[in-house]
């Protein structure tokens, strides 16, 4: 068995010579649409009638000149309006009121002239120069009237420069109106505002309070800081304290009274002498009894010095806690280790009351900050309103000084008319245009042509080309068989139903073609068996069966043809052979297969055997999914150098995949013309999973017309 075939994604992009197909194949939709297309436009040329178009250009400057150098930088309270919005001129320039002015002057000679009409028929714009706008208006007007598209420019033209000086005089007074009202106002603003900060400043007894709030912050922060290393260290310091306890195992008290005894000269001799009388009292208790003379005055020598002894420690400690009185020698004998961990311990204890000290001071000036920084957020609130409304209002002074005096110098000098770059002229003939309006007709046509054609292919599923047969399914597409014509000639043969087609030369050769195509695909291991089958009935599988079947005889091949369609079998009508046995009856057996005698062939023909399909059985599935069906392929195929099954069509039933599964390999046929993408689709899906090794496209009428090509320029050739 062969390799499944996988899917593929197919390629959807549409190639340029697939569009032009498909225009020639809807070529008479095109065509249609674009003769009706080019008519409408010639009859509306016809019907239409004489348009004229005059125009006039105005240039529009800012009312207020003064200005326009200074607008970015600073506020107008002469005019909210001063520098031209060009957007919102131009939709005065249309409003009603404006052209009803117009409609008025004409009245005399144009009574039925109305503001519609112009809004209708009248547009305006704003002339772009290498696509920068500029300061000038463009008027257009268009009428059936050549006369009166020029003189409604002219009265619109004055309508404009009358409206634009109006509004001049009514911005500038009113301007200058406004400055006059304020500056009293404002000047007595920024009096009481400078009164109000000043008087702050001596009250609170503060230049800036942002500066000095800040300082406390910072103070503050630092404070903070300081406060949390302190507590650091106080923790070191106290647990350090507390090892030291615990390596000695005394008291504070009792640490500092070892140390002070230790440190003693004096006290550290008596107690050297101490311990030399208590050896020598050994010593002699050894020789003496206690009664002796000699042990009495050793025990006096001790007794009074160890009088000596408290007195040192009395002097040394100013006062002998009573704990100690009996333990004097002890305490005041400690080694060098100690002495030091004592000595440690002494200095711990000093630096966590320091600590301690450091930290409550630290606390109170922190709450001294802290009770400085309350007061600020008021006069900060204070301030910050006191000193902004001063700056302000000595802007707002300044402004409206200057604006004033720049108010007066425009006053001084009077209006600025809008200037007329272009003056109005009669109209020219603007449409209708025959060369327009056919070529929109023809570029219309061309669109709603190709439109209406791509529109019905939409609506056809079916495959018109082999090229759309071999994108449609990304499988290889072994070869092409031609259409067969009505006037294909009969012969008489074993073959009388299938004959004509057959003997049809151009079939001949596509078939030989198909079949070394088929050995070609793996010359090493070709294939001994192969089931034809198609997506649906009726489009030639059986009539390329038989010509596959005699390409392969014709090269000495032994063929064996099966017609696998237990359900509707065809093949043995189109031979003329008896049918009462064959595959089912085969399929049916319990008859061991050992050799071709007990194989029902029909016929044998040009080392072609056929193999109908029998009696049609109750169940077509049970027999072709059988074991049985697999040992007769395996016999096949020892026997013969090809089996070719005729197989039903793929969708619907299921015969076909369990037919195939016993066999090398799949060809699909697809006759074009008749066959849809969406049965290709399916009927690929459904053999995905068997080795379907290519397509054949049936029926293409170019494969007619490269083959009668090939035979007139050979018969060229020929001629002497």
């Amino acid at each position: 068995m062969g390799v499944a075939y996988q899917p593929q994604a197919i390629e959807t992009e549409p190639g340029y010579g697939q569009l032009l197909s498909v225009l020639m194949r809807r070529r008479n939709w095109l065509l249609g649409t674009f003769t009706g297309t080019l008519a409408i436009a010639a009859i509306v040329t016809l019907v239409l009638p004489s348009t004229y178009r005059s125009h006039m250009q105005l240039l529009v400057e800012p009312n207020y000149q003064g200005k326009r150098n200074q607008a970015e930088q600073e506020p107008s309270f002469a005019d909210s309006n001063v520098e031209v919005d060009y957007s919102t001129q131009l939709t005065l320039m249309r409003s009603s009121q404006l052209l009803e002015r117009a409609v008025n002057s004409l009245q005399a000679d144009y009574p039925d002239l109305e503001v519609a009409d112009l809004q209708e028929n009248l547009l305006l714009f704003q002339v772009e120069d290498a696509k920068i706008k500029t300061k000038v208006f463009q008027v257009v007007y268009e009428d059936n009237d050549q006369e009166k598209t020029q003189k409604v420019l002219q009265a619109i033209q004055q309508v404009y420069q009358n409206y634009n000086r109006e509004q001049q005089q009514q911005r500038l007074a009113k301007g200058l109106a406004f400055v006059d009202d304020q500056l009293p106002q404002v000047q007595q603003q920024v009096t009481q505002s400078e009164a109000n900060l000043e008087r702050f400043r001596k009250q609170q007894n503060l230049i800036d309070p942002e500066l000095q709030s800040k300082a406390i912050i910072d103070a503050l922060g630092i404070v903070q800081d300081e406060q949390r290393k302190n507590h650091a260290e106080l923790r070191d310091a106290s647990a350090r304290y507390a090892e030291l306890q615990t390596q000695l195992a005394k008291t504070p008290a009792q640490a500092r009274v070892s140390n002070q005894l230790s440190q003693s000269e004096r006290y550290q001799n008596l107690l050297n002498e101490i311990q030399k009388t208590e050896l020598a009292l050994t010593q002699t208790r050894t020789r003496y009894t206690d009664a002796s003379p000699i042990v009495q005055r050793l025990l006096q020598r001790r007794a009074d010095q160890e009088a000596l002894l408290k007195q040192e420690a009395e002097r040394v400690l100013e006062r002998v806690p009573p704990a100690l009185k009996g333990r004097l020698q002890k305490e005041g004998q400690l080694g060098d280790t100690e002495q030091a961990l004592t000595t440690q311990l002494v200095e711990a204890r000093v630096a966590v009351q320091a600590l301690k000290a450091r930290q409550q001071s630290l606390a109170q000036s922190e709450q001294r900050l802290k009770a400085q920084q309350k007061q600020f957020p008021r006069l900060l609130a204070e301030y910050g309103r006191l000193q902004p409304k001063v700056q302000v209002d000595r802007q707002t002074l300044e402004q409206l000084l200057k604006a004033r005096q720049e108010l007066a110098l425009e006053i001084a000098r009077g209006g600025f008319d809008w200037q007329v770059v272009e003056e109005p002229k009669s109209g020219i003939l603007v449409g209708p245009s025959w060369k327009k309006n056919l070529a929109l007709g023809v570029f219309g046509g061309l669109i709603l042509g190709c439109f209406a054609a791509f529109a019905r292919e939409a609506f056809d599923d079916a495959v018109h080309t082999s090229d759309e047969l071999k994108k449609q399914v990304s499988l290889p597409l072994l070869g092409i068989t031609p259409a067969v014509p009505i006037t294909a000639q009969k012969s008489n043969s074993l073959l009388p139903e299938a004959a004509p087609v057959i003997q049809w030369q151009p079939f001949r050769e596509a078939m030989d073609l198909i079949y070394k195509n088929l050995q070609l695909l793996n010359p090493d291991f070709p294939l001994r068996s192969l089931v034809i089958t198609s997506a649906l009935a009726g489009e030639g599988k059986s009539t390329l069966a038989l010509g596959l079947a005699m390409s392969a005889g014709r090269l000495h091949q032994r063929v064996l043809l099966i017609d696998a369609d237990l359900r509707r079998p065809s093949l043995h009508k189109q031979l003329n052979l008896p049918n009462e046995r064959g595959l089912s009856t085969l399929l049916a057996s319990d008859a061991p297969i050992e050799d071709g005698d007990d194989v029902p062939i029909s016929a044998t023909y040009n080392n072609i055997s056929i193999l109908t399909a029998g009696p049609t059985p109750t169940d077509p599935a049970k027999l072709l999914s059988s074991r049985r069906m697999g040992e007769l392929m395996t016999a096949f195929e020892q026997t013969y150098d090809l089996v070719l099954l005729d197989a039903p069509p793929v969708l619907g039933i299921v015969d076909t995949i369990l037919a195939a599964s016993f066999c090398g390999g799949v060809l699909l046929v697809g006759r074009i013309g008749q066959v849809t993408r969406t049965e290709l689709n399916q009927a690929t899906t459904m053999l995905s999973k068997l080795n379907v090794i290519g397509v054949i496209a049936n029926g293409a009428s170019d494969s007619v017309m490269t083959y009668s090509s090939y035979e007139k320029r050979g018969s060229k050739l020929a001629v002497p």
